[in-house]
């Protein structure tokens, strides 16, 4: 009997591809999306690429009534959460509505799941708690809270509910997992990143320039103290993600109480870096414009990723060079 596990967000860049790779470990999976950022179609891309066909719902989490009936109809053995507004951008402007869809979207899939006694979830959470780091590479026993937007902010307040849901039911485990920078798409070509919004991340932006919808990469600030001016991130292909998620899960049912770890590659690429390596996968010169920093933007952040290694047994796999080939081979057959 295949455990079945409910997907939030599951239509969406990360959850797309998660989705896959529980299908290929043997698992059954329900997939709820709002379709708010993301579009039903993927469901067939995941289909082509695994031969299976997961259960669909188009679902807000925040509906209360909708999401109890769900729980009522299956009989999950975990969750995997990704539905959350993720532009920290955005999220200053739309501070409210990011809380109730991040924070108060998540407490009422608690209680969903307390009610029908499921014990395991697995927390989309995000390197961005760490606010401003004093030092990298960061680890997760790193200070966390002190974020620079709201979106973190959402984040952040998350991961302290689940401890504290953790603390009053002990049965319950919760893994929460700090991914730094996914890019890249599957390399079959046939999933990637596809957001219904404009993508405030820089992956995009360079696809924008490679298919000919933008002349040129707006890179914020070149002033920062690295290697060539420009901001420093972990990138860490979607699919050593995807591989985290499944590898957190299995881990997840056989402990409890509240566990963080960190998803990164361990090593921090430059904008002008990562921009290169795009040029070099496409054949394309991509052009850039550098423009003042952006609110709430650090200068160096990358992943120390030890501890997912020793007690996930998850690496990641996969450097820049496949990150920029894969995602161009896919931006090559979607447009």
């Amino acid at each position: 009997m295949k455990k079945q596990i409910l997907v939030t967000g599951g239509c969406g860049f990360i959850g797309s591809h998660t989705v896959v790779e529980l299908i290929l470990n043997g698992y059954q999976v329900i997939v709820v999306d709002d379709l708010s950022n993301s579009n039903a179609s993927v469901i067939d891309k995941i289909q082509s690429v695994t031969g299976e066909r997961p259960d669909f719902h188009q679902i807000d989490i925040c509906n209360r009534d909708v999401l109890t009936s769900l729980f009522k109809q299956y009989a999950f053995d975990a969750v995997m959460h990704f539905a959350a507004l993720k532009n920290p951008q955005e999220s200053y402007h739309l501070k409210e509505k990011y809380f109730l869809t991040n924070v108060e979207g998540t407490r009422r899939l608690l209680v969903a799941m307390e009610d029908c006694s499921v014990n395991h979830l697995i927390f989309s959470s995000s390197a961005v708690v760490y606010g401003n780091p004093s030092s990298v590479p960061v680890a997760e026993s790193a200070p966390a809270g002190a974020t620079t937007n709201p979106y973190g902010e959402t984040k952040y307040r998350s991961e302290c509910d689940l401890a504290e849901f953790c603390e009053k039911n002990l049965a319950f485990s919760a893994i929460s997992l700090r991914y730094f920078n996914p890019a890249g798409a599957h390399p079959s070509g046939i999933i990637g990143e596809q957001p219904i919004k404009p993508a405030a991340n820089l992956i995009p932006a360079i696809g924008n320039v490679i298919t000919r919808k933008t002349d040129s990469v707006q890179v914020y600030g070149c002033d920062y103290s690295t290697c060539d001016g420009t901001a420093i991130r972990d990138y860490i292909h979607v699919c050593d993600v995807a591989k985290g998620h499944v590898a957190a899960l299995e881990a997840g049912f056989a402990r409890t109480g509240h566990h963080i770890f960190n998803l990164g590659t361990g090593k921090g690429e430059s904008v002008l870096g990562v921009i290169h390596a795009f040029e070099q996968a496409s054949g394309r010169v991509i052009p850039v414009k550098f423009s003042e920093r952006r609110q709430g933007d650090v200068a160096s952040c990358y992943a120390e990723a030890d501890k997912a290694r020793q007690e996930l047994n998850w690496k990641a796999e996969h450097d820049l060079p496949t990150i920029a080939r894969d995602y161009c081979h896919w931006l090559s057959l979607s447009n």
